[in-house]
């Protein structure tokens, strides 16, 4: 059963991570969903070919709300049927916004049928008219609901389909806001309470879309966590450098959160699941190196991953 989809925008980092853990990822029947805001497809492409070489699954979006590519999504279309016609394990995602027709997204969903397409709704509001166009194929859809936009009289529309709600755990704020510690989400124990066959997240980047980010004044580690002290539900250390009144010395804030993440972790009690990207944790702290924010993006977004793969391997 495919139950986790992890929800990417593209940037770099993402498709890094996507190919550093397309193993993990088909072992634990997780798919991810690939939204392209880049120009380029070539990092994109290279992702998907990960995937398919470690026989796993993978949704893109074929017309992104966001970055280059919004508006006119013919060249991601043109690399799956360049690319992955062949390969029925990537499979096409149509974004549905407020802006759009019942027949436009019918127009979407039939001119990539040969890529299994699914619904992405994220904003659309002719729920029961899409349903009823859809019509006695209801049942051979897959429907991913984004939980902000998507209430539960909306999802009932397509009870029968496969069902996929995608819930935003990360709190967005300034990088010296953010607590030491809060909720992230419960929907991995309660996806089925809520009638869903799967669930998803935006990870630790959230649904906060941003082409570029600003100086970093303050350099944060986000972890995600499981306590089964707490009925296994998710939560999310933000590991905050000291300093945080200037954007210089990116490298020496890294420094301070690492030395807090280190301090946790040798304490004993901070129920973080110690896998790979946590081993490379230690290690960038050992050699006192600093990779840059992107890599440490996608170390932290390799870690949740593998925080949930060991969850349902456990469970």
């Amino acid at each position: 059963m495919n139950m986790y989809h992890p929800y990417f925008r593209s940037k770099q980092f993402e498709l890094i991570a996507i190919r550093e853990t397309a193993e993990l990822l088909t072992i634990s029947g997780f798919v991810p969903i690939i939204e392209p805001v880049k120009d380029s497809l070539n990092g994109l492409e290279r992702a998907l070919k990960s995937i398919c070489d470690a026989h796993g699954q993978a949704i893109v979006i074929v017309n992104p709300a966001y970055g280059d590519h919004a508006g006119n999504g013919n060249g991601i279309s043109k690399l799956l049927d360049d690319s992955f016609l062949e390969k029925d394990n990537i499979t096409a995602g149509i974004l549905l916004t407020d802006d759009m027709t019942v027949g436009q997204a019918i127009q979407c969903y039939e001119e990539h049928a040969t890529h299994s397409p699914s619904f992405v709704h994220a904003g659309f509001t002719e729920g029961r008219l899409l349903s009823e166009a859809i019509g006695d194929k209801l049942a051979e859809t897959r429907h991913i609901f984004f939980e902000k936009y998507c209430s539960k009289p909306y999802r009932k529309h397509f009870k029968g389909a496969q069902r996929v709600l995608l819930y935003d755990g990360f709190n967005k704020m300034k990088n010296s806001d953010y607590p030491s510690i809060e909720k992230f989400s419960d929907l991995h124990i309660t996806y089925e309470d809520e009638g869903m066959d799967g669930f998803g997240d935006f990870l630790i980047v959230g649904d906060d879309f941003r082409e570029g980010g600003g100086p970093a004044y303050a350099v944060a580690i986000h972890l995600t966590f499981i306590d089964p002290d707490q009925d296994d539900v998710m939560y999310i250390y933000h590991f905050v450098s000291t300093s945080n009144n200037t954007p210089t010395d990116p490298a020496g804030k890294f420094s301070q959160a690492l030395d807090k993440l280190i301090t946790k972790l040798d304490s004993g009690s901070s129920k973080i699941f110690e896998g790979e990207a946590i081993k490379e944790f230690r290690e960038l702290h050992a050699k006192r190196h600093f990779p840059g924010l992107g890599h440490i993006k996608k170390l932290s977004m390799k870690h949740h991953i593998e925080t949930l793969a060991n969850f349902f391997s456990l469970v």
